[in-house]
């Protein structure tokens, strides 16, 4: 990619975005205009350098899915299209195209829908020391990466930025958002965990695990944020599968593993990225995006 990395973005016109750790997020009216950024983060702290065309990327896909899940859950997207956004968006259009999108305003659960297909990460930690995944039992004599008996749904909290999310039981859930709207959030991350690995093992991937959001609108539920990308979801390629050892994630991991070989406490502030990670994460992303839709980047 030869994108310059865009790591923050300001429209004149429109109020201060509030950003996350990719996203700036901007008020428009009765709906957000959301752009990605390339910016990158590890161990829930914000990496200095970015990676070339992440946003571009994180949007295209979870536009893909959006779009392609569309008949299972409604979601927030409303344009992509530049010319669609509001007039102060205009002068911005090179920079805004591909990894902006014009969204519904949905008032956000106060829960992270996690959904398991495979033992990997923390579950595989788990399930080592007791047999289960976050605290769901699971029966004897799994291997790491091996694909669970049914795709598990394990929410967790919505921590603030820096801080890190927990697991929390299914009755918690319950107890946040209401026993009715707890089974129908469960029951959609699940269906959509379902419907999105069958594609993505169509096209070369397995979706080991991801993580959605969902909010409401006017009482609907809808699918919101971003939607299986390589920052919300563990893919693995389907033809280099093998079940008992760690596999090979088409995600941030190039950038953990070389993390982890630094003696970095995890707080800020992070360290530089040289140029031949950042390339590798990039073309990575790349790579997953083009594979899973079918189109350039």
């Amino acid at each position: 990619m030869t994108d310059a990395v865009v790591l923050s973005t300001s429209i004149e016109g429109l109020p201060p975005p509030r950003r996350g750790k990719v996203r700036d997020i901007y008020e428009a009216g009765d709906h957000l205009l959301i752009v990605a950024t390339d910016r990158v983060s590890a161990f829930d702290v914000v990496l200095p350098d970015g990676i070339p065309g992440k946003g571009r990327v994180l949007t295209q896909l979870s536009c893909f899915w959006f779009r392609s899940l569309a008949h299972l859950v409604p979601h927030h997207l409303v344009s992509t299209d530049v010319s669609t956004f509001p007039p102060a968006c205009q002068p911005y259009r090179e920079l805004l195209a591909g990894r902006a999108m014009l969204v519904k305003k949905a008032e956000p659960l106060p829960v992270e829908c996690i959904v398991r297909g495979y033992l990997a990460g923390s579950g595989w930690q788990e399930y080592r020391a007791s047999r289960t995944i976050c605290g769901i039992a699971l029966p004897p004599g799994l291997r790491e990466s091996e694909q669970l008996p049914e795709p598990l749904f394990t929410p967790s909290t919505k921590a603030p930025q820096g801080e890190h999310d927990e697991n929390i039981p299914f009755t918690e859930v319950e107890r946040l958002i209401g026993r009715d709207l707890a089974a129908q959030v469960r029951d959609a991350s699940l269906s959509l965990y379902r419907a999105a690995h069958a594609l993505a093992q169509s096209r070369g991937f397995l979706l080991a695990d991801t993580k959605l959001e969902f909010g409401l609108r006017d009482g609907q539920l809808l699918l919101i944020d971003e939607a299986f990308t390589p920052d919300s979801s563990r893919f693995w390629r389907a033809d280099a599968y093998q079940p008992g050892v760690p596999q090979d994630s088409y995600d941030k991991q190039i950038i953990r593993n070389y993390l982890l070989s630094l003696k970095w406490d995890r707080r800020p502030p992070a360290p530089h990225l040289p140029a031949e990670i950042i390339a590798q994460a990039a073309a990575r992303y790349r790579e997953i995006a083009e594979q899973l839709t079918g189109e350039k980047i």
